[in-house]
């Protein structure tokens, strides 16, 4: 299995540098660049315009801006600067990595805790009214968007009186050091984002889950289990559970790029300082390389999920082996 690791993580390298080609390519080919809201603004002179596309290195023929990127990239880790506020775009990235990862995972993590149970369940019940009921609301989920569910949670609180809407912290607590009633403001804020971004996803995922399931509990080797006199709940989870959920960590592997890009309407709806807002924020003002970074870091985080979803089914079914 290392070795198979490191043929992947080698894979990774030739890959990595075709999508930075196609990422700049892209950010290149949208209309304008940052420097149009100088040009546009009549106190700017057209000698402050030409310095400061000296400046930004956007006087540059395209190629050598981005084999200069690359070259920052590869021998320094230096993914360039921000052109709207001139910080390293690492840095404005790593502001916001923390939360973006806290509320990824912790939605991955509350969605499977959620959805496998309710997917085990419509199965082994299908005719039943609960499944019925539940299959619907999965299918109303799907096709809710996140942000309505966002801003239908928000005129709810707001109804009932209350005002814990909106990032994830109240105002007196932002800058706060940690303690018992900031960790507590925290909680009262995080229920919001959790239901109207990890909502899609249990539906998705009990649906997923119920149709592995109904596949799998008839199959020759559940009836053999049953057949021997095995216990029903050892042949549920030791046989049909543990192979019915290897679809599911595939998922897991794929869904790691919406870190970035996944949940952005509802983020800026929400107020949350994650990194889908800031990418939108640097296509909308032309801020090429923050977006280019932000682009090939989601293809990195898809690289790895991938790797990282193909482990943990050698793991979960020793049936799976790497040649």
């Amino acid at each position: 299995m290392l070795t198979y690791a490191l043929r992947r993580i080698l894979g990774m390298v030739p890959t990595l540098l075709l999508i930075s080609v196609v990422c700049f390519v892209v950010i290149r080919l949208q209309p304008g660049s940052f420097i149009d809201q100088y040009l546009e603004d009549p106190r700017v002179t057209r000698e402050t315009v030409e310095l400061v596309t000296r400046q930004l290195g956007l006087d540059q023929p395209a190629y050598v801006q981005y084999l200069t990127w690359i070259k920052g990239i590869v021998t320094e880790g230096d993914f360039g600067y921000s052109f709207v506020n001139g910080r390293p775009v690492s840095s404005l990235i790593w502001e916001r990595l923390g939360w973006t990862v806290f509320l990824a995972v912790l939605t991955l993590l509350v969605s499977w805790a959620i959805a496998i149970p309710l997917g085990i369940y419509t199965a082994l019940n299908r005719y039943g009214p609960g499944a019925t009921i539940l299959n619907f609301f999965g299918y109303v989920s799907l096709a809710t968007p996140d942000f309505l569910v966002a801003l239908l949670l928000i005129a709810l609180v707001l109804n009932f009186g209350g005002t814990n809407v909106g990032g994830l912290f109240s105002p007196q607590f932002i800058d706060a050091p940690w303690s018992l009633a900031k960790f507590l403001d925290l909680l009262n804020h995080l229920w919001i984002p959790m239901i109207a971004i990890g909502l899609e996803g249990v539906a998705g995922l009990m649906r997923q889950m119920r149709a592995s399931m109904l596949d799998v509990i008839n199959q020759d080797y559940v009836r053999t289990a049953r057949a021997k006199g095995l216990a029903a709940n050892r042949v549920l989870w030791r046989h049909a559970v543990r192979n019915a959920v290897n679809p599911l960590i595939s998922l897991a592997g794929l869904s790691l790029p919406s870190l970035i890009s996944g949940t952005i309407i509802a983020s800026i709806v929400l107020n949350l300082p994650t990194i889908g807002p800031f990418l939108y924020d640097s296509l909308l003002n032309k801020d090429q390389y923050v977006a280019m970074t932000l682009l090939l870091f989601s293809a990195l985080l898809l690289l790895v999920g991938n790797l990282l979803a193909d482990l943990a089914l050698a793991w979960a079914d020793p049936r799976i082996r790497f040649e």
